[in-house]
C-alpha cells in the first residue's frame, strides 16, 4: 500500500508520515488554521515548512483568498521593499505605472514569508505596522493603505539569537511568534521514510507513466538508515531521479548514490 496522509480531515495530502514528531507539528498547525493570528514556522531547509503553511491557509478562514509566497533571500533591500509594499508611479525613471505589492495581492488571503530571518532590519518597522495596524504605504507616497492579510512566516534560523544580537526586532518577533510551529527534521522521523518513498515513487511513476510497483528491501533499509541533511526535499529529489532512470517495475537506485 502506498503512503497515507497523517490526517485527511486536516487536508494535508502532501504531508506524509505517522511519526509522533510530525503529528505534534500537524496538531499545532490544525489549531493555527482555526485562528487568524500570525504564525511562525521553524525547521531545517527541506523539512516541509511551506507545506505546513499551505495546509494552514487551506483549512483557515482565508481559504478562498490568495496564498502569496515570498522568498526573502534577496540581497537587494530596495527591490524587496518595492515588491512587498508596492511602488507609486514616477518614483523611479522606469516606473510609469503603479506597482501593486505582495501585501495588496494577498489582501483577504495569506502572505507567506520564507527565510524570515533574512528580512532587512530597516524594513522591519513597516512590517510591524502591518501586523499591528493593518496598514502600510507604497514606496514614494505617504498615503496609507489598509490591508486585511494573514502573515505566516518561516525560518530555518534561531530567531531568539537574532533578537539577542539586535539583528531582528524583538517586538516584530513577538508579533510573528503568536503561533509558533516547529517542523521536525527527517532525522527525527526515520520510520516515515518508507511512507515517503512510496508516496514519491507513486507520484513520479504516475507522471512518467511508468509501472513501478516494487521497492527492494535492501534499498528501503539503506534509505531509512541515511542521515538526510537535506530532509524530505533531498529524499524526494533522489526518488525523482531514480524513477526517471528506472527500467521495468522495480525501483532502481544505485546504493552509492544514497
Amino acid at each position: 500500500m502506498f503512503a497515507r496522509s497523517v490526517d485527511s480531515e486536516f487536508d494535508a495530502r502532501e504531508i506524509v508520515g505517522e511519526s509522533p514528531a510530525l503529528k505534534r507539528a500537524l496538531a499545532l498547525a490544525k489549531s493555527a488554521a482555526q485562528t487568524d493570528s500570525p504564525c511562525l514556522i521553524s525547521g531545517e531547509p527541506g523539512s516541509g515548512k511551506e507545506l505546513i503553511a499551505h495546509a494552514i491557509h487551506r483549512m483557515g478562514p482565508r481559504r478562498k483568498g490568495s496564498f502569496v509566497k515570498v522568498n526573502l533571500a534577496t540581497p537587494d533591500d530596495g527591490l524587496l521593499e518595492r515588491e512587498l509594499f508596492g511602488l507609486e508611479p514616477g518614483v523611479l525613471d522606469n516606473a510609469i505605472n503603479q506597482q501593486t505589492g505582495w501585501l495588496e495581492l494577498a489582501n483577504q488571503g495569506t502572505l507567506f514569508l520564507k527565510e524570515m530571518d533574512r528580512f532587512p532590519l530597516d524594513l522591519q518597522p513597516k512590517l510591524l505596522r502591518v501586523l499591528e495596524r493593518r496598514e502600510f504605504e507604497r514606496v514614494g507616497t505617504n498615503r496609507p493603505i489598509t490591508v486585511n492579510v494573514r502573515i505566516i512566516a518561516a525560518t530555518g534560523a534561531r530567531m531568539e539569537e537574532l533578537v539577542s544580537e539586535n539583528r531582528f526586532r524583538r517586538d516584530l518577533f513577538q508579533q510573528l511568534n503568536v503561533f509558533p510551529i516547529s517542523v521536525p527534521s527527517l532525522r527525527e522521523r526515520p520510520h516515515d521514510i518508507p511512507l515517503l518513498v512510496r508516496h514519491f515513487v507513486q507520484k513520479f511513476a504516475r507522471q512518467l507513466n511508468k509501472p513501478i510497483d516494487t521497492i527492494p528491501a535492501k534499498t528501503m533499509n539503506t534509505l531509512q538508515s541515511r542521515n538526510w541533511p537535506g530532509n524530505v526535499r533531498q529524499l524526494e529529489n533522489l526518488v525523482a531521479r531514480a524513477v526517471n532512470s528506472t527500467e521495468g517495475s522495480t525501483l532502481q537506485i544505485a546504493l552509492t548514490e544514497i
